[in-house]
């Protein structure tokens, strides 16, 4: 019998990065796990950038630290998975392995009027072939806002110099870099992604899961040469394998990667949601809403989004219909960090919870805009509802709320789009720890809201999808078998308070739209 018996998880997330090694089970290893921040790089008002070698440094930090903690032999872990922030764009140099400039987050409002322009003319091209709307979020405006302001950029795209990844390429290649098996050697490691990731980028045909020449035509002439090569989300063929850098971290050992899939996508794998209507919200720096559709693209006429959910197999996908939220648990950052109510994130909750309401305050996190079902980039955050007697308590609570009512938004497009009634929620994230919004997400919804045991789902799914490429499962049922809920939330909220408050967020929203449309000359944007 083979000794190798672990799973390692690779989360690449937009905050931080973390390492979980998992057992057959499905449970993670005790003491296996680690976890590292990593800088939030703001160089004018809306543009958001990471530095990609600080996240590769950090990725291997946390490979090291789990190994040293749990002691166990690293030839004993059979394979790897790499789940990711999704949309965050990198271009680096295939000989150096140097980024050609820093990361550009999803939540990057830069190429506002790059995507102005394809609104007008191109609209329904990209919404048909993507399932996407256009957006700053996703990838493609932000490598054609590099292409023409980086020099010499395009040239040296042309010629192959330089490749093109989101995160999860960006470190599959660097953990595979100048190992000999891999898919794509001649570039220097494994330059790949998977369809849930391609899926993101606004270049991907959803309905034939590859590339798309017109799309990339349209948005800056994009070079195909730079585009890594689509692969299934797990897949048996593999990756590749660790190269020697990472090897040496791991006493040696050759471990192949075979599983990828942007985060949001693996939370609902790791949720078990696989049959159609499964859906769950993770919620995490922004809310993410995802609902299984099977093997059939549906074209949401709300504002939702139809992305790849996972692929077993070449050349065939599951879908979900995603409702993306961007800032949520980044508006609780925001009162320990910019407002300082609070000194650590966690105080927010027994505050929230110290007022019986919110005194009429709502408060509508549209930092970045707001994102589906309004997709409103030019949207601001607003606090409304103030009065003399308002305090830091009914701003808590006010965070929180805003939290359930922008999944209601979503919640409440997605029963529309599919005609399914939604029997329940599936929640996990760093927030889901919240009784109290927990509560008042059930409350809100007037549906029951499940918590797993594990609520690092996106870790979870990915490292399913892994143990699946070599065997540790057999098939979806041996991965069904160990979910495990925590705790079940149910409506308590009488349904014509529930709609009075709802009724009152909505005239928040209503208020905050278009705002940097106003004044655009105070975020930076052209007038």
């Amino acid at each position: 019998m083979s000794v190798e018996k672990y799973i390692l998880a690779i989360d690449q997330g937009t905050t931080g990065t973390r390492a979980i090694l998992f057992t057959p089970e499905g449970l993670p290893v005790p003491k296996g796990w680690a976890y590292v921040e990593h800088r939030q790089i703001y160089p004018r008002p809306g543009w958001v950038e990471h530095d990609p070698i600080e996240i590769w440094e950090n990725t291997k930090f946390v490979i090291k630290k789990v190994i040293e903690q749990t002691r166990i032999n690293p030839k004993e872990i059979a394979v790897i998975g790499v789940t990711n922030q999704r949309e965050t764009t990198v271009i680096w140099d295939v000989k150096t392995g140097k980024p050609v400039y820093n990361a550009i987050v999803w939540q990057c409002r830069r190429t506002t009027s790059l995507v102005d322009y394809l609104k007008m003319n191109y609209f329904e091209v990209i919404r048909e072939k993507t399932g996407l709307v256009p957006d700053p979020y996703f990838s493609s405006t932000k490598i054609w806002w590099l292409l023409d302001n980086i020099p010499r950029l395009r040239e040296r795209a042309k010629k192959g110099e330089v490749v093109f990844g989101t995160i999860d390429t960006w470190l599959i290649w660097n953990l595979t870099r100048e190992c000999k098996d891999v898919l794509t050697p001649e570039k220097g490691g494994a330059h790949v992604t998977d369809y849930s990731n391609a899926s993101r980028t606004m270049m991907f045909n959803i309905h034939k899961l590859d590339w798309d020449d017109e799309l990339l035509e349209i948005q800056g002439k994009i070079p195909r040469e730079i585009l890594p090569i689509p692969r299934p989300s797990s897949d048996r063929e593999f990756y590749g394998y660790v190269g020697p850098e990472v090897s040496q971290i791991l006493g040696g050992a050759s471990i192949p990667i075979a599983s990828d899939a942007g985060d949001q996508q693996a939370a609902l794998f790791g949720q078990v949601g696989f049959d159609v209507g499964d859906t769950k919200c993770t919620y995490g720096t922004g809310n993410f809403i995802l609902m299984n559709i099977g093997d059939r693209v549906i074209e949401s006429r709300h504002g939702l989004l139809t992305t790849v959910f996972y692929s077993l197999e070449k050349g065939r996908a599951t879908y979900a219909l995603e409702g993306s939220i961007f800032i949520t648990g980044a508006a609780i950052q925001w009162l320990r960090d910019g407002l300082k109510i609070i000194e650590v994130s966690a105080e927010v909750n027994p505050l929230a919870e110290a007022a019986d309401d919110t005194g009429g305050v709502y408060f509508v996190p549209a930092f970045v805009g707001l994102g589906a079902p309004y997709w409103d980039m030019y949207a601001r955050g607003l606090i409304i509802g103030i009065t003399r007697s308002t305090e830091r308590k009914h701003i808590a609570r006010a965070t929180l709320e805003a939290i359930a009512y922008l999944t209601r938004d979503v919640i409440e497009v997605m029963i529309k789009d599919t005609g399914m009634k939604l029997q329940r929620l599936k929640a996990d994230g760093g927030a889901s720890k919240s009784d109290f919004l927990m509560q008042f997400q059930a409350d809100i919804l007037g549906v029951e809201v499940w918590r797993p045991v594990i609520l690092e789902t996106t870790s979870l799914g990915v490292a399913y999808l892994a143990g699946l490429a070599v065997g540790i499962w057999r098939n979806l049922d041996d991965v069904r078998k160990n979910w495990r809920v925590e705790k079940v939330f149910r409506p308590r909220m009488d349904p014509r308070k529930r709609e009075r408050l709802y009724r009152g967020w909505k005239a928040a929203v209503k208020r905050a739209l278009g705002w940097a449309r106003e004044v655009p000359w105070a975020y930076g944007l052209e007038e």
